[in-house]
C-alpha cells in the first residue's frame, strides 16, 4: 500500500484528476447558479460561495463510494490486458477532457463534462485496440442526448413558464393569483426536487419510493410554508414585482439543490479514472467497479469547489445573461423544468445531459416571449461546441495516450 502511494504515475493521475475537477467546477457552475445570478436572486459572489460549499458537500458526503472505471461502459474493458494501458489511458482521457473544458470555459461555452470524459476514453481506446473496443450502442445514446436534452428542456420550460404566466402574471388580479397559485407551483417543484434528491444524491433506484418518501413530503411542506408566508407578508404594491419576489427566494433553494446534486454525480467524471489508477497501484488490477477512498472523493469535491470560485463566472454569465433576459419566474421555470426532465429521463433510462437540458430550458423560456428574445449567435456557438466536444476530446486523448505509450 505504501509503495503504491509513492507511485509517480498515481501522483500524476491525482494531479490531472484535480485539474479535471477544477475544470468541471469552472464550466458546470452554470448548471446550478446561472439562472439565479441572471435573474438577480443572488450576486455572483454569493453564487460561488453557495455553489462551492454545496458542490463539495455533494461530492464528499454523497459521491458514489463505488464509481465506474470506464465511464458508462463506453469501452470494452476486457480488451485491456495491461495495467499500464489503463494508467496511461486514464491520464490521457482526464487531461484531454480538462483541456477541452478549459478552452470552452474561456469562451463562456457550457459543454457536457460527461461527454468530455467519454470522448477522452474513446480516444485512447481506439488508439490502443481499434474501433471494435468502443460500445457504439452507448455512443449512439450519447449522440441522442445532444438532441433529446435541449429539446425536452426547452419544451418543458416553455410550457411551465406559459402556465405560470397564465395563472399569475397575466391574470386580472396578479396579487390574488400569486397568493392562490404560487404555493401550488412551488409545491410541485419541490415534489420533483425531493424525488430527485433520493435518486441523484442518495443514489436510490425506485421512482415510487422517491416520490412517496421524499417528493410528496417535500412538496407538501413547501406548499404549506409558501401559503403561510404569502398570507402574512404579501405587501408589495406592484403586483408583478410581488410575484417575482416570491419566486426569488425559491430560486435560491432550487439552485442550491442543483449544486448539491451536481457535486454528488459529476465528481465521478474526475475521480473515476483516478480511482482506476489507484486500484492498479494498490492491487495490480482494475475491475469494472472500483472502491473509492474518501480522500479521493474529498479531492474531487475540493477541485470542483475551487473551479466554481475561481473561474465559474464565465459560463455562468453566458447561460444566465447572454442567451435571453431572465426574471425570477423565468429562472424558477428553468430550474423546475430541468429537474423534471432529468428525473423523468433517469426513470426511463434515457441519456440526458444536465448542461444541455439547462441551456435548452433557458432557450425555452426565451421562446415563450418570441424568437427575437433569443440571442441566436450565442445559441449557435453553444450548439457547435456540443457537437465537437466528443471528437476533440477523443483526438487529444489519443495523441496524449500515444505519447505516453512511447515515452512510458
Amino acid at each position: 500500500m505504501i509503495e503504491a502511494l509513492t507511485d509517480p504515475w498515481l501522483f500524476i493521475t491525482i494531479a490531472v484528476g484535480l485539474f479535471m475537477a477544477w475544470a468541471i467546477g469552472a464550466n458546470d457552475a452554470a448548471n446550478s447558479m446561472s439562472t439565479a445570478v441572471g435573474a438577480g436572486a443572488i450576486t455572483p459572489k454569493q453564487a460561488v460561495i453557495i455553489a462551492g460549499i454545496l458542490e463539495f458537500t455533494g461530492a464528499y458526503f454523497f459521491g458514489k463510494s463505488v464509481t465506474e472505471t470506464i465511464r458508462k461502459g463506453i469501452i470494452d474493458l476486457s480488451q485491456i490486458t495491461e495495467p499500464t494501458v489503463l494508467i496511461y489511458g486514464s491520464i490521457a482521457a482526464l487531461l484531454a477532457a480538462a483541456l477541452w473544458l478549459l478552452i470552452a470555459t474561456k469562451f463562456g461555452l457550457p459543454v457536457s463534462t460527461t461527454h468530455s470524459i467519454i470522448g477522452g476514453i474513446v480516444g485512447y481506446g481506439i488508439v490502443y485496440a481499434g474501433m471494435g473496443i468502443v460500445n457504439w450502442g452507448k455512443m449512439a445514446q450519447v449522440i441522442a442526448s445532444w438532441i433529446l436534452s435541449p429539446v425536452f428542456g426547452a419544451i418543458m420550460a416553455f410550457v411551465i413558464f406559459k402556465a405560470i404566466s397564465k395563472t399569475i402574471l397575466q391574470s386580472g388580479d396578479p396579487v390574488k393569483s400569486a397568493k392562490n397559485y404560487s404555493p401550488v407551483w412551488i409545491g410541485l417543484a419541490f415534489v420533483v426536487i425531493g424525488s430527485m434528491f433520493y435518486i441523484k444524491v442518495l443514489h436510490g433506484k425506485s421512482l415510487l419510493t422517491a416520490i412517496v418518501k421524499f417528493g410528496v413530503p417535500s412538496g407538501f411542506a413547501a406548499f404549506l410554508i409558501s401559503l403561510v408566508v404569502l398570507r402574512r407578508n404579501f405587501r408589495i404594491a406592484d403586483p408583478y414585482l410581488g410575484a417575482e419576489a416570491i419566486f426569488k427566494k425559491v430560486q435560491v433553494l432550487t439552485s442550491a439543490y442543483v449544486a448539491l446534486s451536481h457535486g454528488a454525480n459529476d465528481v465521478a467524471n474526475a475521480i473515476g479514472p483516478v480511482a482506476a489508477v489507484y486500484a492498479v497501484a494498490t492491487m495490480g488490477l482494475a475491475g469494472m467497479k472500483v472502491p473509492v477512498p474518501r480522500w479521493i472523493l474529498a479531492m474531487g469535491g475540493l477541485g470542483i469547489a475551487v473551479g466554481v470560485a475561481t473561474y465559474g463566472y464565465k459560463v455562468m454569465e453566458t447561460v444566465g445573461k447572454k442567451i435571453t433576459e431572465l426574471t425570477n419566474t423565468r429562472g424558477f421555470s428553468i430550474d423546475f423544468s430541468a429537474a423534471t426532465v432529468v428525473l423523468i429521463a433517469s426513470w426511463l433510462g434515457l441519456p440526458i445531459s444536465t448542461t444541455h437540458t439547462v441551456v435548452g430550458a433557458v432557450i425555452g423560456v426565451g421562446l415563450a416571449r418570441g424568437v427575437k428574445a433569443i440571442n441566436k449567435d450565442i445559441v449557435k456557438d453553444i450548439i457547435i461546441s456540443w457537437f465537437v466536444t466528443v471528437p476533440i476530446a477523443a483526438i487529444v486523448s489519443g495523441i496524449i495516450f500515444k505519447i505516453l505509450m512511447v515515452v512510458g
